[in-house]
């Protein structure tokens, strides 16, 4: 699957409001994760995932997220007023991970694949693995 090039901004925000944030750049290996951290952090059995550049985010509102180290060297981003999970960052990294859900889950970026399968809840189809494989 071939995702959309990055033509205009996309905004985002937590469930309040208070904090905002644009997010340009193409958008990199939207998908699932099922991991403890991901279940326990949403209270649901997934959370949707979706990569931009980091350089590319701005934060709106004068609020940032508070963070929350899930990893050693990984942290979550969430608003402390509502509680909405918004965005993972790892140590040095170039991209940031931004949730579906914070980005209003615009129906151009569907989920490519689910990280962590073996911890998914079994009651729930998992999402198949639609990355384009050139070996295959």
């Amino acid at each position: 699957m071939t995702l959309p090039p990055a033509t205009t901004p996309r905004t985002g925000s937590c469930q309040c409001g208070k904090i905002q944030f644009t997010v340009t750049g193409d958008p990199d290996y939207p998908h699932t994760c099922s991991c403890k951290d991901c279940q326990r952090l949403s209270g649901a059995p997934m959370m949707s995932w979706v990569s931009f550049p980091l350089d590319g985010l701005t934060w709106h509102g004068g609020s940032e997220p508070t963070w929350h180290y899930t990893w050693p060297d990984s942290r979550r981003g969430f608003c402390p007023t509502c509680g909405s999970q918004l965005c993972a960052l790892d140590d040095g990294a170039a991209s940031i991970a931004v949730t579906l859900s914070a980005l209003g889950n615009p129906p151009d970026l569907i989920p490519v694949n689910q990280s962590f399968r073996e911890t998914a809840v079994p009651w729930l189809p998992q999402v198949p693995d639609t990355r384009h494989h050139p070996d295959r």
